[in-house]
Formats: C-alpha cells, structure tokens, sequence
C-alpha cells in the first residue's frame, strides 16, 4: 500500500503541533509496512502513483480543495479543526483586529488566507476557493472524503454540527513517542519549575503566561522559537518578562526530553487546543498538566489535568499552584501509554485504510 499525506504548504518552514503528527504518524506507518510520502500541497502531485490520499488540516481547504477535485482515488481527512476566532476577535490589534471584530469566524480565515497570498507569504495553491469561500470549500472536501479522521470525540461532534452530509467518521487520537517521552529516575524533578512548549505567538498565548508567572515565585521555561509573522508579539513577551522567566529558543528531542523529566508543571494555556501535543509528551514524560479550558483537550486529558482561562493571568497562576502542589499518581501516564500513542494512532489509521481500498 502507498499512501500520499498532502499537507499545507509551510509544514516544514513554520513546523507546529500538526509538523509533529504528520511525522510522527509516517514514522509508524512505515513500520508498519505502509508506503508514505509526505508532500507539501503546492507540489505537483502524481496520484497514480498512490492507492491513496491523506489530507491534513481542514482549516487550510486553499492548500487541499484543488487536490480533492482531480484526484480520482479515494482520500481520507484528518481535519485538525481549531477555532482561532476568539482570539482574533480579542486581541488581534490595528485595522485586521477592528476588521475581525465584525467578521464570522469563517470570514476571518478566509481574509486571512488570502492576505497571506496576497503578501507572498503563501501559495494559493486551489484558485477555486476565491470564489467558493472558507466554509464552502471545507464543505466540499469534507463530503467527498472516504473517511474523516478526527482527534477526538468532541471534535467529531463539532464536525458534525458544523457541516452538513458528511462521510464516514472514525475517531483517531493523537498520541506521544512513550519511547522518548517517559520518566527519568536519574533526573531529580525541581518542584517550582514549570516549563511551556509550544511555538510563540499570540494562539498560544505566552503573554498572559508571562503575567501570570512573573515573580510568582516559579522558575519559568518557555520553550520554542517566534512565528515568523508575530516578532513583535515576541519582543514584548521578552520585555515585560521578569527575571524568573527564561526563553530557550527550539530545543532537540533529547533536550525537550529532558526538561520534561526535571519540570513539575507543564502548561499550555492557548486560546484553543485540539489535543496539545506537548501537553500529550509531558504528561507521558511524569510533568503535571496545565491546559487551557478552550478546545479539545478535556478529551485526552479529563480529570487527570488542570484547566485554566486563558484570558485571565489569576485563572493560569491558581491553575499553575494546584498543578504543582498535586501529588503524581502516574495515572495519566499510564492512560496515555496506553491509548494516546503514535503506534495505536497509526495501527487504527491503517485499519481505515484497508476497509476503504477493500471496497
């Protein structure tokens, strides 16, 4: 079998949480003995050679919707649907932020798309989405797939509700390399470090972090570089930021790895998560978990975690407190070594894959 996975056009120059599940997945499914090429959407793409298509992130339909059309071998979707709406509405400043403010979240990314067309900073790789729209192109792609592959349960619900006539749905978590990601009897764990992995930019918001954190009493590690559109966002994290707060830039696996194993807490308090990737590693890895209270999460995470209001510093601090004054029962890393990893992922996404080329 050989499979073509179809991505946005900057997975590899702007990598995030969707970079780590399209490798990660691959790696597994090559193990497994399935063929994988991943391919960025702007590039000229032979189906033929495929028995077929996996396409990510139904929030860029631009990247995939020309691919949806011509090809003529069955595709499946992993939607990777976040809602980055609350946050442009709120918070987003100048003429776009007064713009998005009277926009539907779908007008929102629609304008977005083509601004980064527009700048150079993205291809527009399927022309027909100027005129059919955001939502409509979502539609289109949505309908026509074999099988939707969501994370969750709850972004199969949202699914649902969002769209009409869908096909075939079938439940895939994401999941955690428990291989790389898991505790380190050697490494003395710092009861008032609290670290955060994820790249810097206003979704993810570190700067409510930073005002939660500052002289808190709390050693601060964000990990993880600038979006390359939100230096600014960037230098003010790093200006307001009090003594106790260090950025370390990108760090290798085995760094990541590490600073797992040393910090008490880890947190991600974003304006919307999916899953939260770093979240899944750190929680593998024996961290506490902090995690915004907006998106999926709850699904992988449940009571096992602790939520926080993202747009309120007292809400992350408290959250921060209680994380790291709980005392570790190894029970969420004992559920995510047992549901949320990259084999179980990739074991469950070749099943998909055989009952839809068996019909």
């Amino acid at each position: 079998m050989k499979v073509a996975f179809i991505t946005r056009s900057t997975l590899k120059s702007i990598p995030g949480g969707d970079t780590v599940q399209v490798r990660e997945t691959a790696r597994q499914l090559e193990a497994s003995g399935v063929r994988v090429d991943v391919l960025a959407a702007n590039e000229k793409i032979l189906y033929s050679r495929y028995d077929l298509l996996h396409l990510f992130n139904i929030i860029r339909p631009a990247d995939l919707l020309l691919h949806a059309k011509r090809c003529n071998i069955p595709y499946v979707v992993t939607p990777i649907l976040v809602d980055y709406s609350e946050y442009d509405k709120r918070f987003r400043k100048g003429l776009s932020g007064r713009v998005f403010r009277l926009l539907s979240p779908s007008a929102i990314e629609y304008v977005k798309t083509l601004g980064r067309w527009l700048t150079g900073n993205d291809p527009l790789v399927s022309k027909a989405y100027i005129w059919k729209g955001h939502k409509r192109s979502m539609q289109e792609i949505l309908q026509k797939a074999a099988c939707i592959l969501p994370n969750s349960a709850t972004e199969a619900a949202t699914l649902a509700r969002k769209f009409k006539r869908l096909s075939a749905i079938r439940i895939i978590p994401n999941g955690a390399d428990t291989g790389l990601f898991k505790p380190d009897n050697a490494i003395s764990r710092e009861k008032d470090l609290i670290i955060c992995a994820a790249r810097i930019e206003g979704i993810k918001n570190q700067l409510n972090l930073i005002k939660a954190m500052n002289n808190s009493g709390f050693k601060m590690l964000l990990i993880g570089a600038a979006a390359p559109n939100q230096v600014s966002y960037y230098q003010h994290c790093r200006k307001i930021a009090g003594a106790n707060i260090q950025f370390t830039g990108n760090l290798p696996q085995h760094e990541l790895a590490a600073c797992y194993q040393r910090a008490a807490v880890h947190i991600l308090p974003s304006w919307f998560e999916t899953c939260g990737l770093s979240s899944l590693e750190a929680a593998a890895s024996g961290c506490n978990i902090v995690i915004t209270d907006k998106g999926f999460a709850k699904d992988y995470f449940g009571n096992d975690a602790f939520y926080c209001d993202p747009g309120d510093p007292g809400s992350i601090l408290e959250a921060v407190k209680k994380a790291a004054s709980f005392q570790n029962d190894g029970r969420l890393q004992k559920k995510i070594s047992e549901e949320f990893t990259w084999q179980h992922a990739a074991e469950q996404t070749v099943a998909v894959y055989k009952q839809i080329l068996q019909h």
